[in-house]
Formats: structure tokens, C-alpha cells, sequence
């Protein structure tokens, strides 16, 4: 298959991300999204192109048991030219909306890029979704065909109007995806879509609303992950692993394209209970060079043997949520190795980071990457600003962002108001141009006057060894209008007792500002999660003035009543 103009010029531009992998300031100044003109896919524009006849593993999934699956880049692009021209006799065409509710298996990947050949718009799920939901997203995306497995499938039992398609049996209604494999001459697909078509449709993770319907076009995801790339620092030939459950945003980020455009392996370890001395046993087993975990998992990683040592490791990760500088600390002292932080959303791509070769001030998130235009904007005077929301400047037109909200033409304008789309995020940039996170807009609250950042007070009590999980609110209070307020979870041996809560409050008091302490504390099982397994203040915002209306906080510590005053 002969390169077209733009496979030719996506090459040239992440070849040049690579050659300048280590000089920050090069790349920053020199680099230029590749200008695509339709027809483009990415599906065939770039994997096939760089595909076909290629030997490099480019999927390996290992199951619990220890049997794994390995296909080439070459098995791929077969399986997925198989799996489309038998998509398209089902009735697949383009532009339909096609629900993948897959967990980690190969027919993930291969659905994934025959959907993208044919030119219909894919939409990752995850498998933890119920009827409900699903029955509420399939009416939204409003889609036509699904994709899932025999043991989901009883969960669109109310949706008649959908053609299904099961991945490992045939339950009455379904068609069997297996026969797939049966095509002996598969059609070889070029692109029927310009670069501004629809690709990719993601539901977000509604830490603080319903969930959104995200947009993607043809280059917006599938080119301007080489930021991703850029930031996780992946070369050809990489064994590339990241911690994230399919059907949410950053699975496509790091277990799709990212590590695509570098041509690296794509590493999966599937495990039914995750455990830290196993997955790090796996990750020097499979030899695995760049590494990608939210920091949930790094705590859990922390709190393992290290000794083992890195293996072949040469670039850790984290993003999901902020990362705090402990983990950072003990991971460096065990291993030589920084963990790098980064941040983007379901709506972007990896818009800052730590990138690699560049020193790492804790705390700090990192700097705009190559060709995302990121400013910081004063809410209230909309000026330029050291601290204040995080945004891209629109007139840079920057590649690598949403087309819009689906069905919400007023909460995507909103989104995108004043030449510039909002975050939602607050940040604070140093003089060295390192972005530190702050919080969401409506997560950071006044205290006494006092701006107050839950990330900030998190990061504190997470470090006291009772401490698993820690969320920060306002608590209503009639002198300091609010105050700060933490839900804690235990870690295992300690007990929800007086002594426990002044030991993390004093913990608490002894490493924070007088106006940052937090002054109440209440121990739960869990806290309130979305279904990506992200914190939802805003269901503890509201119990919080529920308690304060009711008077009932019969629940939960206070520091003057513990005898830490002041």
C-alpha cells in the first residue's frame, strides 16, 4: 500500500516529536500539527499504512491464568480488514453509531479500527454500565448497532431497536462476531472520510453533572494524541502499559493511539483482583518500558516490595487525578526513576505534562505541551493571569480538542465562550511556566476569606499512614462561613475511633497553614465514586448542607472538640 500525502505528513510530524523527545523548548517552538486534507482515516491513513507487513507485536494481553494473546501490527490490520468487510455485510455503514462494551480483548482493538474503516462513528462503554444507563446513553448517541459480550447481553434486553453483534456466543437476537473470521477475502479498506468527520463519541465521567457527550473527529483523537505520546515518551519498539479500564476516554489515549502513532506494543495484564506484587512481577516479565497508572494505583504500588527493581522501565506516568509529590519521593528513592505527571480530559488530549528529560517540581503538573495552546484566565476579569482557570486559546485552533457536546448546544457554546474553551479547571503557574493543579472550579471554596484547594488538603491526609482515600468540602459554619471538612477511608487495622481522628487532624494541623486546616473530619466506607471510579464532591457538598439544615452531625469529629484549637 503506497503512503498517501497525509500519511507522509502525520509521519513527518511525530518524527519530529520524536527527534526531539528530550529538548522541551525545541519542540515547543518547532512543532506544527501535520495540515491533513480530506480523504483521511487514521484506521487506514496511518495503521495500515504503517501495518501492513510488520512483524512488531502490537497487541499482547496476558489473563490471570497466564495464557496470553500476541498479534503483530500485521494480524491487526488483517483481523480488523476481516472484521469491517464482515461489519459492512451486517449492515455497518458510515456514519451510523456503534456502542463497543468490551473489556480488555482483542476484539477491543480490532472493532475499534474496523468501525473506524468503514467511516461509523465508534462509542466506547464500559462494561460496568446497568440497563438504565445503557438504555439512556443508547438514546442519546442515538446508536445503531452494539457490540458486547454474552455476559452483558441481557442488559439490552429493552432495546429492540438495536442491531447486536456478541463477541463469544450467540444469545438469542445476537449475531455472532466470530464469523468474522470466516472471511477468506477481505476487502482492503481506503478512507471515506475527511478529517473533520465524527470518529469517536465518549460519555464523560460526571464527577459533577450528568455525563456529557463528547465529539471527536478524524484527527482531533486519532492525531492529536501525539501530544500523549510526546508526554508519556514513547518510542518505536516501546512496551507500553497503562492502567485504565476500556470504555473511558484515557484507554484510547494510552492503550490505542498514543502508543499506535510511536509504534510500540500495546501491554495489557487483566487481573480479576488487582494486586501490586503481581503486576509489578508482570511488568518486568514482559520487559515493559513506559508505564501509565492513575494515582490510586501508584499508592497501592508504594506500599509493595520495590526492591525488585524498575526491570526495563524507563518512563512512569500518572494522570486520572493530581498526583502527590509522596508517591513521587518514594518511587525516586526505591527505583532512581520520576514519576511524571500530566493532565488532559476526555474532551482533549494531554494538554500538560512532565515531559521527559525536563526536571519535575513536585506538586506541578508540568508544562503546556507541544501545540496546545494552553492560557490561564482570570473567571472574573477574563484577563491573562498566573492563577485561574486553565483554557486553550481557540485562535490558535488548536487540533487536538472536542468538536462540541452532543445534544447541548448551550452547555458546548458555554464551553467554548470568549474565543477560548474552558476546563473547568483552576491552576497556578510558577515562574519556571510549571502548571500546578489547584481544583475544579466547583470543587475550590472560601474558608474565612481563604481560597482552599481539596487537592492541596488531600494530599496531606493521604500521607498519614490510617489514610486510604480522602475527600475535601465546605462545611457550612456560622463564623467562618465554611470550613474545611474531610471524608476519610481507613486503611486496613485502624478503627473509626476519637483517637484516630485527632491523630490525622493533628497530622493534618502540623503540615498546613492555620487558614488551610481542616476542621472537621467524618469516617465512611467509600466515597461517593462515578462509575470511572472519580470522587463526586458535589454529593458530599450536598450532605453537608443537609446535615447543617438538619443539625444532625452526630457522625463526625471536630477539632475544637477533640482539644486541637487555634
Amino acid at each position: 500500500m503506497t503512503d498517501t500525502a497525509n500519511t507522509i505528513a502525520l509521519r513527518a510530524a511525530r518524527d519530529h516529536l520524536l527527534a526531539t523527545r528530550d529538548d522541551y523548548d525545541q519542540a515547543v517552538a518547532t512543532f506544527a500539527w501535520p495540515q491533513l486534507k480530506g480523504p483521511f482515516c487514521w484506521a487506514t491513513d496511518w495503521f495500515d499504512a504503517i501495518g501492513r507487513g510488520s512483524h512488531t507485536v502490537a497487541l499482547w494481553i496476558v489473563e490471570p491464568d497466564g495464557s496470553e494473546q500476541r498479534l503483530t501490527y500485521d494480524d491487526l490490520v488483517r483481523r480488523s480488514d476481516q472484521v469491517a468487510t464482515w461489519l459492512a455485510e451486517q449492515g455497518v455503514g458510515r456514519g451510523d453509531r456503534v456502542m463497543l462494551m468490551l473489556g480488555n480483548r482483542v476484539e477491543l482493538w480490532e472493532s475499534m479500527l474496523a468501525v473506524m474503516k468503514l467511516g461509523a462513528i465508534v462509542l466506547p462503554t464500559t462494561t460496568a454500565l446497568g440497563a438504565a444507563d445503557l438504555a439512556d446513553r443508547v438514546a442519546r448517541a442515538d446508536v445503531q448497532h452494539v457490540v458486547a459480550t454474552a455476559d452483558d447481553a441481557a442488559k439490552f434486553d429493552q432495546l429492540p431497536s438495536l442491531s447486536r453483534i456478541c463477541v463469544d456466543g450467540t444469545p438469542p437476537g445476537w449475531l455472532d462476531y466470530r464469523s468474522a473470521y470466516a472471511v477468506t477475502q477481505p476487502r482492503t479498506f481506503e478512507a471515506v472520510t475527511d478529517p473533520g468527520d465524527p470518529v469517536l463519541l465518549y460519555f464523560t465521567s460526571g464527577t459533577t453533572s450528568r455525563p456529557k457527550l463528547v465529539e471527536h473527529t478524524q484527527v482531533s483523537y486519532p492525531v492529536g494524541h501525539l501530544s500523549t505520546m510526546y508526554w508519556i515518551g514513547l518510542q518505536p519498539g516501546d512496551v507500553h502499559l497503562t492502567i485504565a479500564s476500556p470504555g473511558w476516554a484515557k484507554h484510547a489515549w494510552s492503550c490505542f493511539f498514543a502508543p499506535f502513532l510511536a509504534q510500540a506494543t500495546v501491554f495489557v495484564a487483566n487481573y480479576a483482583r488487582f494486586e501490586a506484587a503481581t503486576l509489578l512481577a508482570q511488568l518486568r516479565a514482559a520487559s515493559v518500558t513506559t508505564f501509565c497508572a492513575p494515582p490510586t494505583v501508584w499508592r497501592m504500588l508504594i506500599q509493595a516490595d520495590l526492591s525488585g527493581g524498575p526491570g526495563a522501565l524507563r518512563e512512569l506516568l500518572a494522570a486520572g487525578e493530581p498526583l502527590n509529590a509522596e508517591v513521587i519521593t518514594h518511587v525516586q528513592r526505591h527505583w532512581g526513576l520520576t514519576v511524571r505527571d500530566g493532565f488532559g480530559q476526555t474532551e482533549t488530549t494531554a494538554q500538560v505534562g512532565n515531559t521527559p528529560g525536563q526536571p519535575v517540581r513536585p506538586g506541578a503538573m508540568g508544562r503546556p505541551l507541544p501545540g496546545i495552546p494552553v492560557v490561564l484566565v482570570d473567571p472574573l476579569t477574563d484577563q491573562l493571569t498566573d492563577e485561574g482557570e486553565l483554557c486553550l486559546d481557540l485562535s490558535s485552533q488548536p487540533l487536538a480538542l472536542m468538536t462540541g457536546y452532543q445534544g447541548d448546544l448551550e452547555l458546548a457554546a458555554e464551553a467554548m465562550a470568549g474565543g477560548r474553551y474552558h476546563t473547568g479547571d483552576i491552576a497556578q503557574r510558577a515562574a519556571d511556566g510549571s502548571i500546578t493543579y489547584i481544583g475544579r472550579t466547583d470543587d475550590v471554596f472560601k474558608a474565612s476569606d481563604y481560597k482552599v484547594s481539596p487537592f492541596e488538603l488531600e494530599s496531606v491526609l493521604i500521607e498519614h499512614r490510617a489514610v486510604t482515600e480522602a475527600a475535601v468540602v465546605p462545611a457550612p459554619d456560622p463564623l467562618r462561613l465554611a470550613v474545611p471538612k474531610a471524608y476519610v477511608t481507613l486503611a486496613a487495622g485502624w478503627e473509626p475511633t476519637e483517637q484516630t481522628a485527632r491523630a490525622i487532624l493533628q497530622h493534618a494541623r502540623e503540615r498546613l497553614a492555620p487558614y488551610l486546616r481542616v476542621r472537621r473530619l467524618e469516617f465512611v466506607a467509600e466515597l461517593p465514586k462515578t462509575v470511572s471510579g472519580k470522587i463526586r464532591r458535589v454529593d458530599l457538598r450536598e450532605r453537608e448542607h443537609e446535615l447543617a439544615r438538619t443539625g444532625d452531625a452526630a457522625t463526625e469529629w471536630r477539632d475544637d472538640q477533640l482539644g486541637l484549637r487555634g
